[in-house]
């Protein structure tokens, strides 16, 4: 498809970020680059950054999809105390890369304001883990976060769920998966610039289609590891594609955001719109100019700030503290 399609432009902050990082990161990714892709993740979070901040951290084993072990690493102040509110975190990377700890620098600080107790599910990979492995995983991860909640300091009666990109996506499969089998109260949910749809046919896929971050050839590398052959038929779950799903019902309240020049622009405002008809509550925010996960790539941009003042305060008020 023709790159020429017209297209909002890129915030002009980020269009100078997108310059310098079109000598690093292609703009479209195949299933070949998997593995350097996995290698190229930067660290988001270390040992001395959580030290840094006044955190613990513990990884714990615990049952995943069939029974299989996965690591959860338990996330807190060191002055933690008593029982804080809880947060479920899923990490972004297409599906295909990242680890518990990509993008757990924008969870973090809820952490320490809210003397919060995060979890972070190291839930296993495409195209080796097809789905259903990487949604059910992140469920059973959950259900063990729930089922000790009191005993890792965390009220059972606020957890919420956040995640980026696939992660958001993920969050969004586990959040009905958990009204579909009456699992773990949900506060909320955080839907960072949510992977929603493998159906490839938005307005927003062919306009980013060789252009910007993780555009729409990404996109479908990410889905057909995910599923397969699969991939855009009728033969796909709505806990593995939440775009898919006809009932929206029962669901928690949630924070949905992205960039106006980004290919999950459109499933992502689909999604609000969908929530909204079902009666759920659901805070929508599209930043204009801004390319998938801007403000992780460039925190120091005025619209980062703008993008991350505005969750973090969405997150307060849900969490009540």
């Amino acid at each position: 498809m023709s790159v020429d399609i017209p297209r909002p432009p890129f915030d002009p902050e980020l269009e100078a970020v997108l310059a310098v990082l079109a000598d690093e990161i292609p703009p479209t990714l195949t299933s070949e680059m998997i593995p350097e892709l996995r290698r190229a993740m930067p660290k988001d979070v270390t040992d001395e950054t959580l030290d840094a901040s006044g955190l613990t951290r513990r990884d714990v084993t615990v049952p995943g999809y069939l029974g299989d072990e996965i690591t959860v690493s338990v996330i807190a102040r060191r002055d933690h105390q008593g029982r804080g509110p809880g947060i479920y975190h899923t990490h972004g990377g297409g599906m295909v890369a990242g680890d518990r700890f990509s993008g757990l620098s924008q969870a973090l600080p809820w952490v320490v304001e809210h003397d919060a107790v995060l979890v972070t599910v190291e839930y296993r990979l495409a195209p080796e883990h097809p789905d259903p492995y990487p949604v059910e995983d992140c469920y059973a991860g959950l259900l063990w976060t729930a089922a000790h909640a009191r005993d890792l300091g965390m009220d059972p009666d606020r957890l919420i769920i956040a995640g980026q990109s696939a992660g958001g996506g993920l969050a969004a499969g586990v959040a009905l998966l958990a009204r579909d089998r009456r699992g773990p109260a949900l506060t909320g949910q955080v839907l960072s610039y949510p992977m929603l749809d493998d159906r490839d046919r938005t307005v927003s896929s062919a306009q980013f289609d060789g252009a910007g971050v993780w555009d729409r050839g990404s996109n479908v590398m990410g889905w057909t590891a995910l599923l397969g052959e699969r991939r855009g038929t009728d033969d796909v779950s709505v806990y593995a594609a939440p775009a898919r799903a006809s009932d929206l019902t029962g669901l928690p309240p949630a924070f949905i955001d992205c960039g106006s020049a980004e290919v999950f622009r459109d499933e992502d405002v689909a999604y609000a719109t969908a929530l909204w008809h079902a009666g759920v509550q659901a805070e929508l925010h599209v930043w204009p100019g801004g390319f998938h996960g801007f403000d992780l790539t460039a925190p120091h941009t005025a619209l980062a700030h703008a993008m991350t003042d505005t969750r973090n305060a969405w997150v307060t008020r849900t969490l009540g503290s």
